[in-house]
This record gives structure tokens, sequence and C-alpha cells, in this order.
């Protein structure tokens, strides 16, 4: 490790980032977080469930793309594959809004960590090609459903020409990553997002989001702040409300970097040395 000091660019306290979770289900499943999951017998089907996740794809991606619109932040959005086949509409405002969009599986239960090595590759191709031929913009980052990846997945994401992947958990800022077939930049997430808040105070989202914010603004050199809203969440007026009160405040600040995941990545990849949370938080040492 380096002990280099790092810094955003032009010199940026601190970095805030929106990832957009734009997810769907297989025929007949429903995210067993939804409304009536808790109260069916096993093997029911959740009818109300399925329905209420295609929220996102009717309406909350529509909100959200808006409200990036509205406050000039760009935005990554992790897509579902499937979500190009049934919400072709969708992803092509997402990308005439000017944001990006990086791989997300191919449905929301589709775990990689369920396939075989072959299998992951051949889903994660084809979610790349899918999404790209959809779009007209070739994804250039993943975002595993759920963290489940694999052993097999970096080196799968690099041998098809991905930049990063956001599958991280253990640290606060992006960082290069080494595989057989090359490197890729890992950029971190969120501990906190949307769905946490929905079924109590979605006021919540906002003292959380804009406590870190303070914090990290005030006392922590070149912090990293990452919103994660997710479109049949986040996308309802309930969340949308809050995150609109969060955009103004953050634009508020001139301090800030407005970045997509893709440019975190190339800051990593640019500088493809690590350095020390040592030198970050103790300069000189």
């Amino acid at each position: 490790m380096s002990s280099k000091v790092p810094a955003w660019p032009n010199g940026k306290r601190i970095a805030v980032a929106v990832s957009v979770m734009f997810e769907t289900w297989s025929e007949g499943k429903a995210p067993s977080y939804s409304v009536q999951a808790t109260a069916l017998k096993p093997g029911t089907v959740d009818l109300g469930g399925k329905a209420w996740s295609t929220y996102g794809g009717r309406v909350g991606v529509w909100r959200i793309i808006r409200t990036l619109d509205r406050w000039q932040m760009p935005g990554t959005f992790c897509v579902n594959a499937q979500c190009a086949e049934i919400y072709p509409e969708a992803l092509a405002q997402i990308v005439r809004s000017g944001h990006d969009i990086a791989g997300h599986g191919y449905t929301q239960d589709q775990l990689l960590s369920y396939l075989t090595p072959e299998e992951e590759h051949a889903t994660i191709r084809r979610c790349i090609e899918l999404l790209g031929e959809q779009s007209g913009q070739r994804p250039g980052g993943w975002l595993s459903p759920v963290l489940a990846f694999t052993p097999h997945t970096s080196d799968f994401l690099v041998q098809e020409k991905l930049q990063w992947h956001g599958d991280v958990t253990y640290t606060d800022l992006p960082h290069v990553v080494r595989t057989p077939h090359g490197v890729i930049a890992a950029v971190p997430g969120s501990d906190f997002s949307d769905n946490r808040v929905l079924r109590a105070s979605p006021r919540d989202l906002y003292d959380v989001y804009k406590g870190t914010f303070d914090y990290l603004y005030e006392h922590e050199p070149m912090g990293l702040l990452v919103f994660t809203l997710h479109c049949h969440f986040g996308g309802r007026p309930l969340i949308i409300a809050v995150f609109d009160e969060l955009m103004k405040y953050v634009a508020s600040h001139s301090d800030v970097w407005l970045a997509r995941h893709g440019e975190l990545a190339r800051w990593a990849l640019d500088s493809d040395e690590e350095f020390t949370y040592a030198s970050r938080f103790f300069r000189g040492t």
C-alpha cells in the first residue's frame, strides 16, 4: 500500500453518487418483503406482491429520472436485464437523460451464487448484451442481485470488459481489484437505502443521509456518500419527496463532486494504487 494522500478531482471535499436499482422478478415470483408476503400461507401465489413490485417499471423509474434531471444529478441505474424486455422506453429515457446503466442480473430472484461458473458467465454476458442492445449504451459496470456474487464474478466481469462492480461492503472508497484476466474497480454503495424506511418513516431517510453528509463534509478528507434508491420503493411519492429535499441540500454546497459510478471507477483505475486509511486520516503517516 502507498502512503500517498488521495484526492478527488479538483480537490473537491466530498463525492456524492446516486445508485438506482431498477428491478423485476421472474414470472409468478414476488419479492419476499412485499406487502402481503408475511400474511400468506406457504405455497400461495403472491399476486398482490407481484403487482406491487411492478410499480418501479410502471411509475417509479420515471419519477426518479425526472427528479435527478431537475437537480442535474447524474445517476447510475443498476438494471435487471429483463427490464430491457419489459420496459424498453424507460431504458431509453435513462440514456437520453445522460445517466449510466449497469448490469444487475437478469431478474432479482436469479442469483449468481446459485449458478455454475459456466451459467454465471453466460448470464453476465447475456445481461450486458440485452441492456446494451435495448438502451444503446453498453453497461460499464455491474452490481450482483442482493450482493450474491461468487469467487468468479469479478474475473468474468473483466473478461466482458466492464470497468467496475458494486459488490463492495468492506471499504469506503473505490479501489482496484486484480483478477486473472486484468483489473476492475470496486465502487462501494450505501449501508442504508429507501427500503429501510418506506413502512416506517420516510423522514428517517433525510435524517440519516443529511447527518452523514454533514459529518463527512465537516470531518473527513475526501468523503464519499452514495444514495441508493429502488424504483419500486424510492419512486413512490412518500420517498421521492424526501429524496428531493436531500438533492436540494446537496446542491446548496459548492465543494461537491457529483459523480457517476463509472467516474468513481476511472478515478481508482487511473491512480492504480492503493492508499492507506492512515494516510487519509493522518496526513504524513
